[in-house]
């Protein structure tokens, strides 16, 4: 409800013309020429005079840095740390579902707990060192109903100071000095009705209103609207969503079979963009360097023949390994990556020359990780030259700056072994994008594929629906994880 303030200005003929209101030079208004030109300002309730509580702009920005910024993000941390199970073992006990997701899902995680921290940081904001300069401190006899309303007269005398600053010039320009003196006491009002003892709360409200008043009807062409606030909103909320995709998070879809059983044709991924240090836009360069990634890691990169193709496998050697391949079974440094056959299953690719895919369905244990991979017997990529011991490749030396990376479908994969003319190669690190998190929509040639939705892309393994008859032997070989699963030095 408006009150008087909505009505013309009843301020006295006669009134002063002050010579600087709220940091707003006022000489004489050529509308209101009985104003002396040489007239001092009445304090101000904006000012010292006020009782207004000193605040530094420094320490403002410091506190909401401090404890809004960097606090919440160490917090956060910290727990994703303490959380996260060591290295090469197996989340177990009352704490492992929780290990085993902070794992494999370690951004939506500390997303989540960076929101929890934010707001019991808030809930304590008014007890924080510094406090006093971004919030100032509210009245000990407040009564709970009515903190909102005198942290809102607090913002609002703060919005009048910063336009009165900001648009100075042209208040004294289009204000009377009677509007002005009539802004002026009202706005004194309100500080005084804060600062009254005892609390006369209905006293408060109204001066409140009256202020609210004030400043809508004196300042309100200065004041943001309410589409303009939106439209801010919006923008920032597109800015944040380009920043995150820049840095910490991007969606990609699979279009091919390559990653089979561990990612499928029209899964939907969120990447991690913060893992290995979060790329600058436009240049080769990070803002920390956190390589390389580690053994097991599934990560997006640039295909280095054709930057301009985003391909997704899984890193198998870093700078410095031998590698080697048998049958599609990996070797480094000499040592063959362990494996735990779980049996037979088959997929239909109805965009491949071969529709039906047969074949062998592995566990492999590479450093952390323990992650299913196909060796598709109907491919004919890698046939057994009659040794039984499948088709060898290599020897590969991984060169500096680089990871050679393997597909899940081993026999259905274009990736490290084959790039260069048959030659191999690997990823440069400048190439690589991050680190695959866990699916967040799959869509086949049935329509949306609901048992995909969440799943993992690293941490604990999951079979295919389509094999579930398997479920006995794929447990047992998660459960017999062998001791060691790093290679040696070459």
């Amino acid at each position: 409800m408006k009150t008087e303030e909505s009505r013309p200005s009843a301020a006295r003929d006669g009134s002063q013309d002050p010579a600087r209101t709220n940091g707003v030079a006022a000489p004489a208004d050529s509308r209101d020429p009985a104003a002396p030109a040489d007239a001092k300002s009445t304090a101000s309730p904006l000012s010292p005079d006020a009782a207004q509580p000193k605040r530094s702009r420094i320490l403002k920005v410091a506190y909401w840095i401090l404890w809004f910024g960097l606090l919440p993000i160490v917090l956060a941390s910290l727990a994703i740390w303490a959380l996260s199970p060591s290295s090469g073992s197996e989340p177990a006990g009352a704490l492992g579902w929780l290990q085993s997701v902070v794992r494999s899902q370690p951004v939506p995680v500390g997303i989540v707990l960076f929101t929890v921290f934010e707001v019991a940081l808030w809930a304590v904001r008014h007890d924080l060192p510094f406090a006093r300069h971004a919030h100032p401190p509210l009245r000990a006899d407040l009564l709970p109903s009515t903190r909102a309303s005198f942290e809102r007269a607090q913002s609002l005398l703060d919005e009048a100071e910063m336009i009165l600053t900001t648009h100075e010039k042209a208040i004294v320009r289009d204000l009377t000095s009677r509007e002005r003196d009539k802004l002026r006491e009202d706005l004194k009002g309100l500080r005084e009705a804060m600062d009254r003892v005892p609390f006369d709360q209905p006293g408060f409200i109204d001066a409140l209103e009256r202020a609210d008043g004030a400043i809508d009807i004196r300042l309100g062409r200065w004041r943001k609207s309410e589409v303009r606030e939106y439209i801010e909103a919006i923008l920032m909320a597109v800015a944040v969503a380009f920043a995150l995709r820049a840095f910490v998070i991007e969606a990609f879809k699979i279009p091919s079979g390559s990653m089979i059983p561990t990612l499928m044709v029209g899964d939907h991924i969120f990447v991690n963009k913060f893992s290995y240090g979060p790329a600058i836009p436009f240049s080769h360069a990070r803002l920390w360097n956190s390589m390389p990634p580690k053994r097991g890691d599934v990560i997006v990169f640039a295909f280095p023949e054709h930057p301009e193709q985003d391909f997704i496998k899984r890193v198998v050697a870093v700078e410095g390994d031998k590698l080697e391949a048998r049958g599609g079974h990996p070797i480094i440094n000499g040592w063959e990556v362990p494996s735990c056959r779980v049996g037979t299953w088959a997929y239909s690719d109805y965009d491949s020359p071969i529709s039906r895919h047969a074949g062998d369905l592995y566990v492999e244990y590479l450093g952390t990780e323990s992650y299913l991979t196909f060796y598709d017997r109907a491919s004919g990529y890698f046939p057994d030259p009659g040794d039984g011991q499948g088709h060898y490749q290599g020897p590969y030396f991984v060169k500096k700056g680089e990871v050679w990376v393997m597909g899940d479908n081993r026999n259905n994969s274009h990736d490290s072994r084959m790039w260069f003319g048959g030659q191999g190669g690997g990823v440069p690190f400048e190439n690589i994008r991050g680190r695959a998190l866990f699916v967040w929509l799959s869509v086949s040639d049935n329509g949306m594929d609901w048992s995909r939705e969440g799943a993992p892309v690293m941490g604990r393994a999951r079979l295919p629906p389509s094999a579930k008859e398997l479920e006995p032997q794929f447990e047992q070989c998660l459960k017999n994880r062998p001791r060691s699963s790093l290679p040696g030095s070459p």
